[in-house]
């Protein structure tokens, strides 16, 4: 922050405080409404093949895909006469429904046993609610209540994947509140044992509570701009909190340290402004600029991450370098108020701290250090060879989950998936009739299928079983267009064999252009949009963080190592996030099932925050090694040094983030639970392997040519580049008395 704006921010503390808590406060009544303004689903690539064969079949044939499932229990039989008028009335008031755009059921198609249970006790009506999955579950809203339960002789179940993805969106809001009731109390007592005093302890909870309200504000406000997928308040609000504490710890330790200095405390503010103030407006920065990385990904879920994550990022840093330094100047020396354990001694001489000892052990043999703890994180990360991407479905909802309950129920008790059924448009179908009756028959003989319906018939194991019927127009355009679609329904499929059907059917010549969708072809796109943008994304992040590091160190060589080493901390995590997750290793621990597979945008979301938030921590550690490199000249005693000044604030810092991203472990979702196990791994191996052993390692093997910068990039550095050290100024303001001063080194 300039100077002139810190001499401002100090004569105007109590204002901005004021200011601080009112726009917190009218966050805080906007986030009452927040998540009214999200988005569910978000998992789906609008540009893909399914996405084009939804936007036809709405566009085209005002159709959309079935989205909903009633499972109807008749305790006489389905086919008895009072279920048949029950089921036929319940159809028809259904689809007369606003915001339901077309139904069918078992009493409604003439029978068909496809949508009756292999025991006669049970049958399902198919709904298209209309819209997109906010405006689907606002229908579902309404509809339960009038239809759900025990209705003329019938009992009904609500499923299907708008079911799913409200369930989901629910879940997620419960999560946000009780991740952060648990996250508060914990971290107050870790803080409490770092600072040893309770206002000093408060302070990083104080400016982290005023940042999830200015956020939930912020999200409020862009949500009005913009879509905003459900699931970003969750991670957005807890990664605000996280980084808000992280850079108070900073923040504060740098001026307890200054005022331990002998410093006043209007001159240690300056000073930790000019210092530490400029390493958090790098680090968020650095941290937007990883989540950034999302905006590549068309799928909601990951670019309305990255629109609330860089923004959040920033206000978080905006957030630290306003409220708290105002919060000190009102405080001043009361800051050590409170204290509950006895001050430590202050030391004789620098050079005798933990982390100074460990990195003189790492850099007195660093090439075996580097060896095993490099072959350790491969070990550990051996698992993520073998991952399988998938999308959210009803299993990663607890088994209490009404959703999860009927697709289970489907699964065992029909013959056939209807809710799992697949579009096929042909916007211009070339041939007549005859064409489309061989392609009908062809896709029908495919293996998996049960049956196809088409505007030419119904058709199952390569043959016509039923002539065009009334219920057969909904398969041709409106008012005599050419475009038509088919419906493959079929058998009870793993996801896997799903999978291959849909290869299957985009495989077969069709007359025309076909697009193929449904739930399947939808989630198998959204994977394939993740790994085709992965290279670009990818190649973006690294573009760009060298350059912020270049920045930062001056150095051509460090920021390589720099990422090398963050990406290499990350092995352990995937690792675990295959074995726990994808093979169930930790399915009894934490009460999920394990579904074989691991959500497309977990990893490309896990990958965004752990190695931003471990290049958030390389610039607090590399900031403060070139402080002391610039100062002694000896690269050896820079680490060692830098590392001892810095490293007991990053241990805290990466103590309290993981406290926060646990959190999670709480969560309904499956996919959150791996996100409480995995980013707290990713935070503590950050913490201790690279930053104790391997950057020690590296740095100390690469020797005076970790600092080498071609004298043609010289100006280049020296006139955009980043000094976190604090020039000298002049003091004014009276120095603390000694015992202030000890109690600012405890």
């Amino acid at each position: 922050m300039p100077g002139n704006a810190t001499e401002s921010l100090l004569r105007h503390r109590r204002a901005v405080l004021v200011v601080a808590v009112l726009l917190a406060l009218l966050g805080g009544a906007a986030g009452a409404t927040v998540f009214d303004r999200m988005k569910g689903g978000g998992f789906d690539d609008p540009g893909a093949e399914s996405g084009r064969a939804a936007a036809a079949l709405a566009g085209e044939f005002g159709q959309d895909d079935m989205n909903l499932v009633l499972l109807v229990r008749a305790p006489g039989g389905v086919d008895s006469p009072a279920a048949v008028r029950a089921g036929a009335a319940l159809s028809e008031r259904l689809a007369g429904e606003p915001g339901v755009s077309a139904a069918v059921s078992y009493w409604t198609a003439g029978q068909p046993d496809q949508l009756r249970g292999d025991e006669g006790n049970m049958a399902l009506v198919l709904a298209a609610l209309s819209g997109d999955d906010t405006e689907a579950a606002e229908t579902l809203d309404a509809l339960e209540p009038r239809y759900a339960g025990e209705r003329d002789g019938l009992t009904v179940a609500f499923g299907g994947p708008a079911v799913v993805g409200k369930e989901l969106g629910e879940a997620s809001e419960r999560d946000a509140v009780r991740g952060e009731m648990i996250a508060f109390p914990l971290m107050l007592v870790v803080l409490v044992l770092i600072f040893g005093s309770l206002v000093a302890a408060a302070l990083p909870l104080i400016t982290g509570l005023i940042t999830i309200l200015l956020s939930f504000g912020l999200l409020w406000a862009l949500a009005g701009v913009t879509d905003v997928n459900v699931f970003a308040v969750n991670v957005v609000t807890l990664l605000g909190l996280g980084l808000a504490v992280d850079y108070s710890l900073l923040m504060v330790s740098r001026y307890r340290e200054e005022v331990a200095a002998g410093h006043g405390a209007e001159a240690a503010i300056r000073r930790t402004m000019r210092s530490a103030g400029r390493t958090v407006v790098f680090s968020a920065v650095t941290v937007a600029v990883t989540l950034a990385g999302l905006a590549w990904f068309p799928l909601l879920a990951l670019r309305s991450m990255a629109y609330a994550g860089v923004a959040v990022a920033l206000l978080t840093a905006l957030t630290t370098l306003v409220v708290l330094p105002a919060l000190l100047a009102v405080l001043g020396p009361r800051i050590e108020k409170g204290r509950l354990r006895r001050r430590r001694p202050a030391k004789s001489q620098q050079g005798d701290g933990f982390w100074h000892r460990v990195a003189s052990f790492v850099m007195r043999r660093p090439l075996p250090v580097a060896t095993l703890a490099t072959a350790l994180l491969l070990l550990l990360g051996a698992p993520f060879l073998g991952l399988t991407m998938g999308t959210a479905d009803e299993r990663t909802l607890p088994e209490s989950s009404p959703a999860r309950q009927v697709a289970e129920e489907m699964r065992a008790g029909f013959a056939s998936g209807e809710s799992q059924a697949l579009t096929v448009v042909l916007p211009d179908p070339s041939g007549g009739a005859a064409d489309l009756d061989t392609y009908a028959a062809d896709l029908s003989a495919l293996g998996g299928v049960a049956r196809v319906d088409a505007p030419v018939g119904s058709y199952a194991a390569g043959e016509r079983v039923a002539e065009p019927g009334p219920q057969h127009e909904q398969y041709a355009a409106p008012g005599g267009g050419d475009a038509v679609w088919l419906s493959v329904v079929p058998g009870p499929l793993s996801n896997a064999e799903a999978e291959d059907l849909v290869h299957d059917v985009r495989a077969l010549p069709a007359p025309g252009e076909a697009l193929v969708g449904g739930q399947t072809a939808v989630n198998m796109d959204g994977i394939d949009a993740i790994t085709d943008q992965l290279p670009v994304a990818g190649l973006t992040l690294a573009v760009a963080m060298y350059v912020l590091l270049f920045l930062l160190t001056g150095s051509v060589l460090l920021p390589l190592l720099a990422m090398l080493l963050s990406a290499l901390g990350l092995t352990a995590t995937f690792g675990a996030l295959v074995a726990g997750f994808q093979d169930g290793g930790l399915a009894g621990l934490l009460d999920f099932t394990s579904t074989g597979t691991v959500v497309g945008t977990v990893p490309v979301l896990l990958f965004a925050i752990a190695f931003g938030l471990g290049m958030d921590y390389q610039v607090f550690m590399l900031s403060r090694i070139r402080e002391e490199y610039e100062a002694g000249g000896d690269p050896v005693a820079a680490v060692a040094m830098g590392l001892e000044r810095i490293g007991r604030i990053v241990t805290a810092a990466a103590a309290t983030l993981s406290i926060v991203f646990l959190a999670f472990v709480v969560s309904e979702i499956t996919f959150l639970k791996a996100l409480g196990v995995c980013l707290p791994l990713a935070v503590l191996m950050d913490a201790t392997l690279v930053r104790g052993a391997l950057l020690p390692a590296a740095m100390r093997l690469a020797g005076r040519a970790t600092w080498w910068l071609p004298r043609w990039l010289r100006p280049v550095h020296d006139r955009l580049g980043l000094r976190e050290s604090a020039a000298p100024e002049r003091d004014d303001s009276p120095a603390p008395e000694p015992a202030a001063a000890a109690r600012g080194r405890g």
